[in-house]
């Protein structure tokens, strides 16, 4: 009898350690199963414009015995409205998209996909220090840099900054019904860089193309104002440093560095992936489902 009742007690431990396992694991997928469900996608599409700081582009040709240094050259974007906007297309101008994801239990947390179109162009007339080798020897001057001089040198279809950010919102106002919102973020984050190079050195141009070209980090803060509780107006500027290397050119390749400050604005739409998302239930309603879950 002894034995049937510690074989009997052993079955119950065991029984119940199982049972304690199981509904561990199913609180835990529903913990889990919350974390998802109640995240919310977020997409934007807009334009921008940028200023861009001072850069050195340095050329190196081995075959042609160059190896030299463009100083501290000026560049500009270029905005498509610029030219004709009603006869350029959507694709055409300095465009950006945001991806991005709230993952966590109040909201304020995402992860985002952030591109900009930027073009970045060397401005035609300037005077630019040309310091280095030229066909085997050395120079030190200023020369004319302009396209009558055969000098041209664009990121004209996209210095394209590509970030892997982190985002953080910060609530500034909501009504009760969650119908209208204003927030501010924070977004950090690094990536890399897929430039369309055209350019010419002394009359020489290269086979313009896209390629990986470096990488680039940047931070940015934007305004984001929500109607309607889905659809949003953001405004944002943001500070980007990009580095290129192995840019494609005659004979060779360029690299450089150079800062960008931009101002951006986009249109978006935020949608939950679950019925209890907190940013698109009432006060009241989520006041009411704590109680129950309570």
């Amino acid at each position: 009898m002894y034995r049937r009742i510690l074989n009997r007690s052993f079955l119950l431990l065991i029984f119940t350690g199982l049972a304690l396992q199981l509904q561990a694991q199913e609180k835990k997928k529903k913990s889990y199963l919350g974390f998802v469900g109640n995240g919310s996608l977020y997409f934007s599409w807009g334009y921008n414009t940028e200023w861009y700081t001072g850069s050195t582009v340095h050329v190196n040709q081995p075959s042609l015995n160059n190896d030299y240094k463009l100083v501290g050259v000026r560049a500009h974007d270029r905005r498509g409205w610029d030219d004709n906007f009603f006869h350029t297309a959507l694709t055409v101008p300095q465009y950006n998209y945001r991806l991005g994801y709230f993952f966590n239990e109040k909201q304020d947390f995402a992860i985002e996909i952030n591109f900009d179109h930027t073009k970045y162009i060397i401005t035609d007339g300037q005077q630019a220090h040309l310091k280095g080798k030229l066909n085997g020897e050395q120079t030190d001057r200023h020369i004319d840099y302009s396209s009558s001089n055969g000098f041209y040198y664009f990121l004209n279809n996209g210095a394209n900054f590509l970030l892997f950010n982190l985002v953080k919102r910060f609530q500034v106002y909501h009504t009760d019904d969650k119908k209208f919102k204003v927030d501010l973020l924070a977004k950090a984050g690094v990536g890399p860089v897929i430039p369309h190079v055209e350019n010419a050195f002394f009359g020489k141009d290269n086979d313009p193309g896209f390629q990986l070209g470096g990488w680039n980090m940047g931070v940015e803060t934007a305004l984001r104002v929500t109607g309607m509780k889905y659809v949003y107006l953001e405004f944002a500027q943001k500070v980007d440093y990009a580095r290129y290397s192995n840019l494609k050119i005659y004979e060779g390749t360029a690299r450089q560095s150079f800062g960008t400050y931009e101002l951006i604005l986009s249109l978006g739409i935020n949608l939950p992936t679950g019925k209890n998302n907190p940013q698109y239930k009432s006060r009241a309603y989520m006041q009411s489902l704590q109680e129950v879950r309570q």
